[in-house]
């Protein structure tokens, strides 16, 4: 046996010799042993200090499960909606294409299609064309960063490409 197990039986108060013989057992019995022991030695199991129908401090017994009385229900008007944000949408800007005797058709269409990714060749050569015609025409509409940008970048292309920005035009509502 292992010294701490001798120690444990030791303080234990087990002094009897069997407590270091090794066990024999036959198949299929059990030895049990008590591990409380009753009034005469030992430790035993705590009995409860309250009674079963004895009042407590609390004031209720400890049998009884207290009754809880519900109210009666209301009803409840309907709730009230949440307003829909107002969500206003981003301004949108023109891009225009101001027209010049001197552009270079094949150049602007090109320059067109690379800066704005959404515009193909067709749509930037009747742009070019109406530009030339009337004096300026529309590119197409983005929100204001987006037109800024394509604006800027068409103004450093080289040769340069005049072009602006104008504010769409808002709906009466």
């Amino acid at each position: 046996m292992k010294v701490s197990t001798v120690i444990s039986l030791i303080a234990l108060g087990v002094t009897s010799t069997n407590a270091f013989v090794q066990p024999t057992h036959s198949f299929g019995t059990r030895k049990s042993t008590n591990l409380f022991v009753g009034p005469s030695g030992g430790s035993s199991l705590a009995k409860p200090s309250v009674e079963i129908g004895q009042k407590t401090a609390v004031g209720t017994k400890v049998t009884q499960k207290s009754k809880t009385s519900s109210a009666k229900r209301v009803q409840v008007d309907e709730p009230t909606k949440r307003r829909e944000p107002n969500i206003e949408d981003a301004p949108m800007y023109k891009v225009m294409l101001i027209g010049d005797e001197e552009y270079d058709q094949a150049h602007i269409i090109q320059r067109i299609c690379e800066v704005m990714e959404d515009v193909d060749e067709n749509q930037a050569s009747t742009v070019f064309k109406a530009a030339q015609q009337a004096g300026k025409s529309m590119c197409g509409k983005y929100p204001m960063e987006h037109a800024e940008l394509y604006v800027e970048q068409l103004l450093r292309s080289d040769p340069i490409i005049y072009s602006e920005l104008e504010e769409e035009d808002k709906k009466p509502n």
